[in-house]
């Protein structure tokens, strides 16, 4: 009798075919499915000419599935895979009798005639998942735009987002041989050497720093930091002007901090020069008037994208990039900034993270893949912890890459790393040898994965949020000795550091 119950058991078929609630049966392909796992326990080493094509999801008989997640575990445990350790590996796992016993395992293997067209058999399962994926969300999308609650513009952002990830799974990158890149790198070589400045990557505008980058370089994830204050949005805002206005580069600006309305009122301080207390106030005398109008005709056709979405998750902005670089052709995406990002799209899904630190290293590790899949440079700004404030000295007050904020992640997956300096916001005026250091910017390259470090100065202009270079000019006053009259106007007009922070950065009488 319970010879008889287990060949009954043996001999179950597995579960049916669903048919969709249209009354359409869903893409699949069960005769290949059959074909495909029939070879996978014949043919030695098969397994791995499917294994970035397939995953056990990508089936549509739910038994497949359950096979296909055996020889999955098998070949991770690196065993043999054949009908025999396939079928002990499914009753280890409790699921032999839900794919109809061994009898259904034998008859997958009489079912393949040949290995020979292995992965384009694979390859069509995986199509027919995908089509199955896109049936699906789409019908969840459909839904959602029924119900009168729902926020289209999220909608529309969510359903990007995943159709986003659905094709991501139908992305298969192939090792090729070396000779193609080797000829890509030498053509990349001849137009740096055509061009007047040498540069391979994108201008800044700043000509020390260009220097040493060669240009901002696609690909490249760039994290600048700064304690705050230091002037880590002006910086950004002097390059984004720079870039967009005197290079025609198409730039986006993603702010997490400011609106777009303050962010564009520190940019016609910047390109207008007037004092950014009389552009909120509006009182500004009529000569100013006509500079504004003249200065400002700069900015009105710049190509300078700003997007101002507060608690960006990376999935928005990885959806939103993607549409500036294929509508917009944006060449570079600034990011101010990336400690206010978070790595999930709800509150709800924080809890998978365990610390700040956990989900501040996502995040920079997916801003590395951006700027890769997108092969631009994207350029960050970051936070430094309290640890310079608290140390001696003016070297000590110069920042180190122990002193990022909140991962050590963001030093690993970023190719520059790059801080700003100021010594007079510590009150500190000449350097040891009497220089001035009244008006100066140092930027500091700490990190540099694909060339030089090494310190750049630059001139801050704190009225007007702006860098700009050292000119002949600029270097001769810069070094000019402390006692100067300017210089002496200047130092009695800086108020304290307390000043600052108690009562902002009140308008200098320049």
């Amino acid at each position: 009798m319970a010879d008889e119950q287990n060949r009954k058991t043996s001999r179950r078929k597995p579960e049916e075919m669903q048919v969709s609630d249209a009354g359409r049966l869903q893409p699949q392909e069960r005769e290949i499915e059959e074909a495909v796992l029939g070879a996978l326990m014949l043919e030695k080493d098969a397994y791995f000419q499917v294994s970035e094509i397939l995953k056990p999801a990508s089936f549509y008989i739910r038994a497949h599935e359950l096979i296909y997640e055996a020889i999955v575990d098998l070949a991770t445990h690196q065993r043999p895979i054949d009908m025999l350790t396939v079928t002990e590996q499914l009753s280890r796992n409790g699921n032999l009798d839900a794919i109809g016993g061994p009898f259904y395992i034998s008859q997958l293997t009489e079912k393949v005639a040949s290995t020979a067209h292995l992965e384009y058999h694979a390859g069509i399962i995986a199509q027919k998942f995908l089509a199955r994926e896109l049936i699906r969300y789409t019908g969840q999308v459909q839904a959602k735009a029924y119900d009168a609650t729902t926020d289209i513009d999220d909608l529309m952002q969510e359903a990007e987002a995943e159709l986003f990830k659905i094709a991501q799974r139908n992305i298969k990158n192939e090792a090729i041989q070396i000779n193609p890149i080797i000829k890509e790198a030498r053509e990349l070589l001849k137009k740096a050497a055509a061009r007047k400045e040498g540069l391979s990557g994108l201008r800044s505008g700043f000509t020390a720093l260009d220097r040493i980058t060669s240009g901002w370089q696609n690909s490249d994830l760039v994290i600048i930091a700064a304690r705050p204050s230091m002037g880590k949005t002006a910086f950004v805002l002097s390059m984004a002007k720079n870039m967009a206005v005197n290079f025609d580069i198409p730039v986006a600006l993603f702010s997490l901090e400011m609106s777009n309305v303050q962010l564009v009122n520190r940019l016609i301080v910047n390109v207008c020069e007037i004092s950014g207390d009389k552009i909120k106030s509006g009182r500004l005398e009529r000569f100013e008037w006509e500079q504004l109008e003249y200065k400002i005709n700069d900015l009105m056709d710049a190509k300078i994208y700003v997007d101002d979405t507060p608690g960006l998750s990376i999935f928005e902005l990885r959806s939103k990039a993607r549409r500036l670089v294929r509508e917009h052709d944006v060449k570079c995406i600034f990011i101010d900034y990336l400690q206010l990002m978070t790595a999930t799209e709800s509150k709800q899904q924080k809890t998978k993270f365990g610390s700040r630190e956990q989900e501040v290293s996502t995040v920079s590790r997916s801003l590395k893949g951006l700027a890769k899949e997108l092969n631009i440079p994207v350029i960050a700004l970051s936070q430094l912890n309290r640890g310079v404030e608290n140390r001696q000295g003016s070297e000590g007050k110069r920042p180190h890459l122990a002193d990022l904020r909140e991962s050590g992640a963001i030093e690993q997956d970023a190719d520059m790393v790059c801080f700003i300096h100021r010594p007079e916001y510590y009150k500190i005026f000449d350097d040891e040898k009497g220089n001035s250091l009244i008006g100066l910017a140092e930027i500091i390259i700490a990190k540099h994965r694909n060339g030089a470090t090494g310190d750049i100065h630059l001139r801050f202009k704190r009225e007007y949020a702006k860098f700009t270079n050292l000119d002949e000019e600029s270097s001769r006053e810069f070094t000019s000795s402390i006692n100067g009259d300017a210089d002496q106007a200047y130092l009695q007009a800086v108020p304290a550091q307390e000043d600052f922070i108690s009562n902002g950065a009140p308008q200098m009488p320049f």
